[in-house]
C-alpha cells in the first residue's frame, strides 16, 4: 500500500505561515506514519526543517522561478514528481488556486482553506459591523486536515524549542548569556502597515518606563527595515539596556533562539507576535485597524494580553493596509504608554 505523503501549500507573509506550525507540528505527532512536505517561500524553511522527522521543507520562489502560469506549471510538474497522495492548500489565493486545479485533474485529493470572507467582511463593515469572534486561523487549517481525514488536536503543542528553551551558546557573544538577575523584555514596535503602529513617539515612553522599573533589564528590539534602522539607533544609543537584534543575529533561528528566553514580548499585530508565541513567551500585543476577533491572535496568547481600543470604527481593516477613516489612526494614538507598561509588569511580576 502506497504511504499517505500531503502536500501542504502556503506562501503569503511569515505570520501566516508561522501560524501553520502547530498544526503541522500536531499533524505530524499525531500520524507519524504519514509524511508531510511544506510548500512555501524560502524564509519559513527555518519554522519546519527540525519540527518532526516526517516533515520536509520545500521552497518555491513565485517572483523569478516559478512565475505566471508556465512558472506555475514547471512548478506542479516538479510537485507530481514527489508522488503526493493528497494536497491542503491552507492559502486560497490565485497561485494556489491553479496548482489545486492541476492537481485536480490528476484525480488527487484536494481540500482547501475556508477563510470566511464574508463574515470578516461584516466584521470590517462600518455600516452594519458584526463584531464576534471568527474562527481562527489554527481552527480554519485544522478542518483543511480534517476534510482529508486526518483529525488534530493542537493543545500540546507548546513550543519549537525544548522547555528550557533554545541554546543560548548558538547567539554571537553580544547577546551573551542570560543572568539570574536579568529580565529579558523583547519589542517589535513595527509591522508592514500603518494602521498597525503603534507611534514611536509613545513607544519611547513605553520604553523609558520600562527601564525605570527594571534598570538591569535587557530591551531586544526586532524587526528589519528603515524605520527600524532609524528608531532602533536612536533608542540604542539612549539606553544603555537596548540593544537591536538584527544587528548581531545571522538569521531567523537565532532570533527565535533569543525569544524562547524573554520573559515578555511587545509586539504590534505582526509576525514577530507569531514567532514569540510558537516559542511559548507570552506576548502583549497592541491592535489598532486589526482585531484579534479576525483570528489572527497568537498560538495560546490570553485575550488579555491584547492592548485595544473599543471605537465604533474598529476594526476597519483585516489586515491593517487601508488608510484610517478619521484620518488621525485615534485607536493606536489614544492608548497611553502606561497601560502597556502595567501590562507588561504584571506578566513579568507574575
Amino acid at each position: 500500500m502506497k504511504k499517505e505523503h500531503i502536500l501542504v501549500i502556503r506562501f503569503s507573509a511569515l505570520g501566516d505561515v508561522a501560524m501553520t506550525v502547530p498544526v503541522i507540528w500536531a499533524l505530524a505527532h499525531q500520524y507519524p506514519d504519514i509524511r508531510i512536505t511544506v510548500l512555501s517561500r524560502k524564509y519559513a524553511r527555518t519554522l519546519f526543517e527540525d519540527l518532526a522527522p516526517n516533515v520536509n521543507f520545500m521552497e518555491a520562489d513565485l517572483k523569478v522561478e516559478y512565475h505566471g502560469i508556465k512558472g506555475l506549471n514547471a512548478l506542479y510538474r516538479r510537485l507530481v514528481a514527489k508522488q503526493f497522495t493528497k494536497v491542503a492548500d491552507l492559502h486560497n489565493v490565485l497561485r494556489s488556486e491553479y496548482l489545486r486545479l492541476r492537481f485536480n485533474f490528476g484525480r488527487y485529493r484536494v481540500e482547501h482553506i475556508n477563510k470566511h470572507r464574508k463574515d470578516r467582511r461584516k466584521l470590517i463593515s462600518q455600516k452594519r459591523k458584526g463584531i464576534q469572534q471568527l474562527p481562527t486561523s489554527f481552527n480554519n487549517y485544522i478542518d483543511v486536515f480534517e476534510k482529508l481525514g486526518y483529525p488534530i488536536d493542537i493543545s500540546k503543542f507548546h513550543s519549537i524549542f525544548p522547555e528550557e528553551g533554545g541554546n543560548l551558546n548558538m547567539l554571537p557573544k553580544e547577546i551573551g548569556p542570560k543572568k539570574n538577575f536579568e529580565k529579558w523584555i523583547g519589542i517589535a514596535p513595527f509591522a508592514a502597515h500603518e494602521g498597525k503602529i503603534y507611534p514611536p513617539r509613545l513607544m519611547e515612553q513605553v520604553i523609558f518606563d520600562l527601564v525605570q522599573k527594571y534598570p538591569q533589564c535587557r530591551i531586544f528590539f526586532f524587526g528589519r527595515g528603515e524605520s527600524e534602522d532609524n528608531y532602533f539607533g536612536l533608542w540604542c544609543a539612549q539606553y544603555r539596556q537596548c540593544i537591536c537584534v538584527n544587528r548581531y543575529t545571522e538569521n531567523m533561528y537565532q532570533e527565535l533562539i533569543i525569544m524562547s528566553h524573554l520573559d515578555v514580548m511587545l509586539s504590534m499585530d505582526s509576525a514577530n507576535m507569531h514567532l514569540a508565541s510558537l516559542t511559548a513567551t507570552p506576548v502583549v500585543s497592541i491592535w489598532g485597524a486589526t482585531h484579534p476577533y479576525a483570528g489572527f491572535m497568537g498560538f495560546g496568547q490570553p485575550a488579555d494580553n491584547a492592548i485595544q481600543l473599543d471605537l465604533d470604527c474598529r476594526p476597519c481593516s483585516i489586515y491593517g493596509q487601508k488608510p484610517c477613516q478619521r484620518g488621525d489612526y485615534a485607536c493606536l494614538k489614544n492608548i497611553p504608554p502606561e497601560r502597556i507598561v502595567e501590562k507588561i509588569v504584571s506578566i513579568i511580576n507574575n
